[in-house]
C-alpha cells in the first residue's frame, strides 16, 4: 500500500496552503498606540502633566487620521477629561460628543458627563446625602 496521497486528493490541500500562505494579516481594528498607558498615568496620577497628555493624543488622533484607523473605545472621552481637568470645557464636551458619535453604546454615560458639565449635577442627589 502506497503512504502518499493520491495526486487528487493533495492538489486542493496544496491550493489551501498556498492561499493561506498568501493572505495578508489583519489590520488592527484600533489604533492604540500609546492610549492604554496613557489612561494608566492619569488613573495612577502619577504627575503626567493633563497638557502633555493631551497634545500627545491629539498627534495620536492625527496620525491615526491619516492613516485611515479608527480611534480606539473611550479615547475621545479620556480626552475629554483631560480637556475638562485643564478648563477646557467646550473641548471636552466637543470630545464627549465625538465619542458618543463613534460609540453610541457609550450615549448613557457621555449624557451623564455632558449633564454634569451643563450644571445638571445640582439638581440630581448626591449619594449618601438625602434629597
Amino acid at each position: 500500500m502506497n503512504a502518499a496521497l493520491p495526486m487528487w486528493r493533495a492538489l486542493p490541500l496544496a491550493g489551501a496552503l498556498l492561499l493561506t500562505a498568501c493572505a495578508a494579516p489583519n489590520k488592527p481594528l484600533y489604533s492604540w498606540e500609546g492610549f492604554p498607558r496613557q489612561q494608566y498615568e492619569v488613573l495612577q496620577r502619577s504627575g503626567a502633566d493633563a497638557n502633555a497628555q493631551i497634545l500627545a493624543m491629539q498627534a495620536h488622533a492625527e496620525k491615526a487620521r491619516a492613516a485611515g484607523a479608527a480611534l480606539p473605545p473611550g479615547f475621545r472621552a479620556h480626552l475629554g477629561m483631560l480637556q475638562l481637568s485643564v478648563g477646557a470645557a467646550d473641548q471636552a464636551r466637543a470630545s464627549w460628543q465625538a465619542e458618543k458619535v463613534a460609540f453610541p453604546e457609550s450615549s448613557p454615560y457621555m449624557d451623564q458627563l455632558l449633564k454634569r458639565l451643563d450644571g445638571g449635577a445640582a439638581a440630581q442627589p448626591t449619594p449618601g446625602k438625602p434629597s
